[in-house]
């Protein structure tokens, strides 16, 4: 991504060795997620020019730097954005409550490894940024080992891929932020692949009534097969949304709600529609930079609770091996998030071009 707004470009680079702490990985796939359209087009206050963007990939490992001890050359691994130290020094990580490692956080928002440098260099020598600490739009990367989630070999990469972001997000939110209960009454805004897996999540919780919230129509079938119960076209309304769902659909609104849009209009809306006295609405959508998020105060004088969520709340390095495991085994589906496939890194800018399309969940390029 040479610029905002701009097509990618398709380049030879050269990718550096990893340096002590680092793994240099081949990437085999790499499924487009809308944080990735959000920096290109520029709306990420971090979002740093040129760089090589990709977040949610499976990896064979390739070679790894001093001092790293849990993977070796051939190990399969998903970059995890949200990294995992597990140091005994860190009270991030030695937590229960959060799944935020601070390690590497500061010189990951630079687009640089933990020493301050880039791994990767274009044609003329100059670096080019990482990306959220993965930047697996390219055919190897460099990642700090407390990045790496090692899993089965036998796990098929070119899907169990989407557990490095969305699906991930979209499960945890349900099962680890917010813990929702069986018969648990819930909406979800935003019918993308996060809110689509925090339908899937909410089933799999046992919850009683699943209502499905988005202005494309179009998106309500794949709800429905996923877990919804009842869908709404918010736009077809004469009234808020909240109204509708905290007085129409149900007396006193939801037990939980779940903005997967981004958008600060639509976080509001939710956290309305959560039950008084009790509801609970986690914020997973990543707003543009500079908007603000506002609601009266007795909304939460009476009883809500407004939270978010950042990859779910699951320990990645811990977690994200389970999850595969629990998809091997056949307990946790996810063929279905993937609508599109293409092969070659080259091909990526179809990929995007797919995403903008209504219908695209996933889009997964194979390299």
């Amino acid at each position: 991504a040479r610029a905002a707004k701009q097509p990618l470009t398709h380049e030879t680079i050269t990718v550096d060795p990893p340096k002590a702490g680092e793994v240099r990985v081949k990437v085999t796939a790499n499924a487009l997620c809308h944080t990735d359209i959000y920096t290109l087009d520029g709306y990420d206050p971090e979002g740093l020019f040129p760089c090589i963007l990709g977040h949610e990939a499976g990896c064979v490992v390739e070679s790894v730097g001093e001092g790293v001890t849990s993977v070796q050359p051939g190990d399969h691994v998903i970059p995890c954005y949200t990294p995992q130290c597990s140091s005994v020094q860190c009270i991030f990580c030695q937590s229960p409550k959060t799944n935020l490692c601070p390690a590497i956080r500061s010189t990951q928002g630079q687009g640089v490894m933990p020493d301050k440098t880039s791994r990767f260099k274009d044609a003329e020598g100059q670096p080019i940024y990482h990306f959220m600490g993965c930047s697996t739009m390219s055919e190897y990367t460099v990642l700090a080992e407390i990045s790496c989630a090692k899993i089965k070999k036998d796990a098929p990469l070119e899907k169990v891929c989407l557990f490095g972001c969305g699906v991930s997000t979209g499960l945890g939110a349900v099962w680890n932020t917010c813990k929702v209960e069986v018969n648990a009454t819930v909406a979800v805004f935003g019918l993308g692949a996060v809110g689509l897996a925090v339908i899937q999540g909410a089933k799999m919780a046992g919850a009683s009534k699943i209502i499905a919230v988005d202005i494309n129509s179009k998106k309500f079938d794949a709800a429905i097969k996923m877990g919804a119960t009842d869908t709404v076209d918010s736009s077809k309304l004469d009234k808020p949304i909240q109204s509708h769902i905290a007085g129409e659909m149900t007396q006193w609104g939801v037990d939980y709600s779940f903005d997967c849009t981004g958008n600060t209009n639509v976080m509001r809306a939710a956290l309305e529609c959560a039950h008084r006295g009790w509801g609970t609405s986690c914020v997973i959508g990543v707003a543009a930079s500079g908007h603000e998020i506002s609601t009266r105060p007795f909304q939460l004088v009476t009883g809500r609770v407004w939270k978010g969520t950042a990859f779910g709340g699951f320990k990645s390095r811990r977690d994200v091996p389970l999850l595969v495991d629990r998809f091997m085994k056949g307990d946790l589906p996810i063929d279905d998030y993937i609508t599109h496939e293409f092969d070659g890194v080259e091909n990526t800018n179809a990929a995007i071009e797919a995403l903008h399309d209504g219908t695209c969940l996933r889009a997964v390029v194979k390299y």
